[in-house]
């Protein structure tokens, strides 16, 4: 909780200010959250601070949301087009996302909850960035490395330089990317790295409750953690594997009165 609200801090996320009149200010709480691996061991623990956003009203606080979310689909295709080309794909994901976005609005939210300042605990915090804004920024970014937004999919970017190609796609705050040269994805993450802090960067393993193997004899999708946690809720970790889903003792007899099938 304390790493958060440094982050803040330094990102300069928002001003404590007095309440303007008439100021109905959004209520803030913690989420906590394990981050798990692809063993189901916990890799890193979460506190993250969110804002209530359910308090707001449509037509009154704001017009529309927005979140740059890949479709399934397309991560399906840009991971058959990487097994087919024969590179690996890469993921990286940004430390405090929302934290690089820059907002236009005027937006006011109550102090963190056991984080209230003891001089002004009647203030209220005005913010100067936010998640829907990350987007906008990240998508500068990549336009102005050289990269080309899709034409369908606006999550997806493509960079070519000589005749090596580098493809991008964004999942909000996981960014899967990968090419057929080497200096190529290493000069993007190294940017990328200057430009927004990250807080990891390796081989593309576990996305979207997906498990994924990339080999040289091709790439594999599958979701082991996920049927084991299955198991585990319902207190079948401990059962015997079979190889068919029913008994193969039971004895089965033909149904003499119903037409056979061919």
């Amino acid at each position: 909780m304390q790493e958060e609200l440094e982050n803040f801090e330094r990102s300069h996320v928002w001003d404590l200010v007095e309440p303007p009149p008439n100021c109905r200010p959004i209520g803030t709480k913690w989420v906590f959250k394990n981050k798990q691996g692809e063993d189901g061991m916990v890799v890193r623990n979460k506190a993250r601070l969110v804002a209530q956003g359910f308090c707001q009203k449509k037509g009154i606080d704001y017009e529309e949301t927005f979140a740059p979310v890949a479709r399934l689909e397309a991560i399906k295709i840009l991971l058959a087009s990487a097994a087919s080309k024969g590179f690996k794909l890469q993921q990286m994901d940004v430390k405090s996302t929302f934290l690089n976005g820059f907002i236009e609005e005027k937006v006011y939210v109550r102090q963190p909850p056991s984080f209230e300042s003891a001089r002004f605990p009647y203030r209220v915090y005005k913010l100067r960035k936010t998640l829907y804004a990350w987007y906008a920024r990240l998508k500068s970014f990549l336009l102005k490395f050289g990269f080309v937004m899709g034409s369908v999919d606006k999550t997806l970017f493509r960079l070519s330089r000589g005749g090596d190609t580098l493809i991008v796609q964004i999942y909000v705050d996981d960014i899967i990317f990968g090419g057929s040269s080497h200096a190529l994805v290493s000069s993007f993450a190294e940017q990328m790295s200057r430009e927004f802090e990250m807080s990891l960067i390796g081989e593309l393993q576990f996305l979207l409750g997906l498990q994924i193997k990339q080999g040289l004899e091709g790439t594999f999708v599958h979701q082991a953690k996920y049927t084991r946690d299955i198991l585990k809720k319902f207190n079948m970790g401990d059962s015997k594997p079979m190889t068919t889903p029913m008994s193969t003792n039971t004895a089965l007899d033909a149904d003499e009165d119903r037409e056979a099938v061919d």
